[in-house]
């Protein structure tokens, strides 16, 4: 770039080739670290000289692509445009008319700077658009990955869940049963004796089960609290299989009366009531009230076995109210069947509360004054916020991807920005291309006299009656005048125009009329051609 800057200076002859060079080689390295400083010093170079003009035009790219903040974008064009024009009028200044140099300047400024602004900094946001965009696909990646991995443990927290309840409550009964039978005094020894290994089985089988449960519960604890789980939608399968033998196939509050029926059949005294009217319940709702009825009659069967539990449903108002009490288990039944220390894992009432706020309820459950135990759950009648939220995280492990609708935000495009700057300045050229049209016609009237007009007018004139006549003249176009025709009389000062309707004029010939003054008045005026 130094090297072509000095060419240019060495084809037009300014005898500042090398200096120029030096001086753009060193804008062209410093250019990406100030780009505002490069640009400001190139422009005023560029006012002065012929060779950092190319250099003015990546001077201009630079700092569009570089320069992030618009206002100060904005202002060191403007300190450039300023610097770019005066340096202009400085060297110019004697030769063109500032009405002409700053429109001129302003018009080159804008082609040769700021459109390769435009440029350079669309290309910039396009980069960094580009870039922002492949940085969140990554990112959509990694998220996906996790939303299996938390699908995954959902999953997995569910089947726990549906393990602890149904499998807990049929090998509960199991045991009830085997115990019952085990104090039939209608069996033989060697039948009491297969009972009890039927009922230490039953007790190992609960055993090893809340081992497994607890296991896959400890892995599904890194789901977030607010996360949606799946262990309060009812399916078929986890429905069919915690309703137990002799429980309906669908499990929800129709099913309780079949766990009523099969504690009854264990031996258990139980009474199942039910008041208020009957109301329509979210699928959701509709099988906590059923996991909740049936843990907690697992709970009284192994840690109360024989006591009575009365199990109650009341529809409110506003909400279902579950109810699970049982009284203190008789000594006797416990030191007859040689019961040993209930197996528990820890999770049920942690499990029931979660399926309970899942659908918006709560559960509480503690000891009655009479050393019993008291299970109570409130669950609101509609649950769809809460059945959505469980249905989209089926759909989370279905499609691996969060069901996550962003709302439609409008984007702004940087080729929008960066096409109406291309067009303003566009329209600004054109209307200085129009201006100085009109201006270049207007300033070649002004300088141009008629040949009637030349002709009647007289010598002693007065100067000013003459200026009267004449048109007001433009410098610009006749100052290649002066210094041509006949010697200008001493003490005299003239005017030159350019004289139209003379005939014989040549293709590359102009007629010029010069009118000379003298102590207020017309001492002569020649008529003259010269070449173009």
């Amino acid at each position: 770039m130094g090297g072509f800057a000095a060419l240019m200076e060495l084809l037009s002859n300014t005898g500042q080739a090398v200096l120029v060079g030096v001086g753009v080689a060193v804008a062209w390295v410093l250019r990406k670290g100030l780009p505002a400083t490069v640009l400001v010093v190139v422009a005023a170079a560029a006012g002065w000289a012929v060779g950092p003009i190319p250099m003015l035009v990546c001077a201009g790219w630079t700092a569009g692509a570089r320069i992030r903040r618009v206002w100060s974008l904005v202002g060191t064009f403007v300190v450039g445009w300023a610097l770019f024009t005066m340096t202009g009028v400085l060297k110019e200044g004697a030769s063109f008319s500032p009405k002409l140099l700053l429109p001129l300047s302003f018009g080159a400024f804008l082609v040769v700077a700021v459109l390769p602004a435009l440029y350079g900094r669309y290309r910039a946001q396009r980069r960094a658009l580009l870039d922002a965009l492949r940085e969140r696909n990554e990112q959509l990646l990694r998220e996906r990955v996790m939303v299996v991995h938390q699908a995954r443990l959902r999953e997995r927290h569910r089947i726990a869940q549906d393990m602890h309840d149904s499998l807990g409550h049929q090998l509960a009964l199991i045991s009830v049963h085997s115990g019952a039978l085990e104090v039939d005094r209608t069996l033989t020894d060697r039948q009491r004796e297969a009972v009890g290994v039927l009922r230490q089985a039953a007790v190992a089988a609960m055993r090893e089960l809340r081992e497994v449960v607890g296991v896959l519960h400890d892995e599904s604890t890194a789901v977030p609290a607010t996360a949606p789980a799946a262990g309060g939608v009812p399916t078929a399968g986890s429905a069919a299989t915690g309703a137990g033998a002799g429980a309906p196939a669908r499990g929800g509050v129709d099913g309780i009366e079949g766990l009523v029926e099969s504690s009854r059949a264990a031996g258990a005294g139980i009474d199942l009531t039910v008041e208020g009217e009957r109301r329509p319940l979210a699928a959701a709702v509709d099988h906590a009230a059923y996991r909740i009825v049936q843990e907690a009659l697992t709970n009284a069967h192994k840690h109360a076995p024989g006591a009575p539990i009365g199990v109650a449903l009341r529809y409110e108002p506003d909400a279902l109210v579950v109810e699970v009490t049982n009284a203190r288990a008789p000594e006797l039944v416990g030191a007859r069947v040689g019961v040993g220390a209930a197996v528990s894992g820890g999770q049920g009432l942690t499990g029931l509360r979660e399926r309970a706020r899942l659908v918006g309820g709560m559960v509480h459950a503690g000891p009655t004054p009479e050393q019993g135990f008291r299970l109570a759950a409130v669950l609101p009648y509609e649950g769809e916020e809460q059945d959505a939220a469980a249905d989209g995280a089926e759909d989370w492990m279905l499609d691996g991807l969060p069901p996550v609708e962003e709302p439609e935000r409008k984007r702004r495009s940087p080729a929008m920005g960066c096409a109406l700057g291309v067009v303003a300045i566009a329209v600004t050229v054109l209307g200085l291309a129009v201006w100085g049209v009109v201006a270049f016609v207007k300033g070649t009237n002004d300088a141009t006299v008629q040949q009637p007009m030349y002709d009647q007018i007289r010598v002693g004139t007065a100067e000013s009656e003459v200026l009267q006549t004449l048109p007001r003249g433009n410098d610009f176009i006749t100052d290649t005048y002066k210094g041509t025709g006949p010697e200008i009389p001493e003490g005299a000062h003239c005017r030159w125009f350019a004289l139209n309707g003379a005939p014989g004029a040549g293709w590359n010939e102009e007629h010029v009329a010069r009118f000379c003054f003298r102590d207020g008045a017309l001492v002569e005026k020649q008529e003259y051609v010269i070449s173009g």
